[in-house]
């Protein structure tokens, strides 16, 4: 991001409770829209799925 526009990929300054989402590119790979539903973004780079206690997390994770 900082290469291509010169926008750093996160903000110099970050708050608590605050999201961050980062610049789309211009053409990004996207889901069908049903499975852009069933994920809650149709962007493919956005969906970040939490797995908790399968990726090392406890068990209420």
């Amino acid at each position: 991001m900082m290469n291509r526009y010169g926008i750093p990929a996160m903000p110099r300054e970050l708050s608590e409770a605050m999201a961050y989402v980062p610049f789309q590119p211009y053409d990004p790979e996207m889901s069908t829209a049903v499975k852009g539903y069933e994920n809650g973004t149709l962007y493919c780079a956005l969906y970040k799925p939490f797995y908790g206690s399968k990726c090392g997390g406890k068990d209420n994770d």
